[in-house]
């Protein structure tokens, strides 16, 4: 966990966490801490490795140990799925909960991660989805998510891409009636295009490679990279270079985390601090590090 600047922990303090495994890795106590000093609340964050297998077991120690809420991350999100005593519409299309809280009692499973990926986009850049031709490179759960939140926001067609067709056909009717498989030649034609694959993820074996060819890029086009780690992928420099307008995965890791921040605390979340904090830690983090908004 992160340095915590502030008022000690007392017996008094909230406590939220992360589960998954592994875990050590995770940036959501720099987010998270920096969320809860800069909105001056007796919080704090911390990680916990679960193995797999126990994630429904620290969903229900929610309650035993009085936990103000949790983040869940691979490989524990199906079993929080199961675990909650309810959950939001997001989270029942998708099978998957990433964020749990307290509601009248119950525990209430949630996806913030379209939310997130939304906000990256409208509040941060500027950028409307309604309307836009859209293909979404990958159909994991971070690509089902994105699928759902562009169809939710008015996008006029999302176009999945993937090497497996089933998959991509689950991503694509996450969007509903705009969803559908595509391919490459998709590419050219698409106004918004985003990598929700680990291809340029820094440390992984795809490092340096491009989920699609940058001659189908162009200007006019908005790349959105889910990776945040390095921050300029190689999509993003082929982007730029071609005149496309490049966004990176900070924003949606930034928003994603203040969706569960609201969930939990019922407060605005403080964004600039967050920003500022995950951007200093990836900073200092090594290069060979690598990390992706899909967990």
């Amino acid at each position: 966990m992160a340095d915590r600047a502030g008022p000690p922990v007392t017996g008094a303090t909230r406590v939220a966490a992360v589960i998954g495994s592994p875990v050590r890795h995770s940036l959501s106590p720099v987010l998270l801490n920096a969320a809860f000093q800069a909105a001056h609340l007796d919080w704090v964050f911390a990680a916990f490795e679960v193995p797999e297998g126990a994630g429904g077991a620290a969903v229900a120690a929610m309650r035993t140990l009085g936990l103000g809420g949790l983040s869940v991350t691979m490989p524990h999100k199906a079993a929080a799925y199961e675990a909650v005593d309810e959950r939001t519409p997001v989270a029942d299309d998708l099978g998957a909960v990433n964020c749990v809280f307290h509601r009248d009692g119950r525990l209430v499973g949630d996806s913030t991660d379209g939310p997130g990926f939304v906000d990256a986009l409208t509040i941060d850049e500027g950028i409307e989805l309604d309307g836009r031709r859209c293909v979404l490179v990958g159909a994991g759960g971070a690509g089902r998510a994105v699928a759902r939140a562009l169809g939710a926001a008015g996008a006029a067609e999302v176009v999945v891409v993937n090497r497996s067709p089933g998959p991509a056909q689950r991503a694509a009717e996450m969007a509903g009636a705009v969803g559908r498989v595509g391919d490459h030649s998709d590419v050219t034609r698409a106004e918004l295009i985003v990598n929700a694959t680990s291809v340029g993820m820094a440390g992984s074996p795809a490092e340096g490679a491009l989920p699609v060819h940058a001659d189908l890029l162009h200007a006019g086009q908005v790349v959105v990279d889910l990776i945040y780690h390095p921050v300029e992928t190689p999509l993003l420099a082929a982007a730029r270079a071609r005149g496309a307008v490049a966004v990176n995965g900070v924003g949606m890791l930034v928003h994603q985390a203040a969706h569960a921040f609201v969930r939990w605390t019922g407060e605005a979340p403080p964004l600039r601090e967050m920003a500022t904090a995950i951007r200093h830690e990836l900073g200092r983090r090594a290069p060979s590090d690598g990390s992706s908004s899909h967990g």
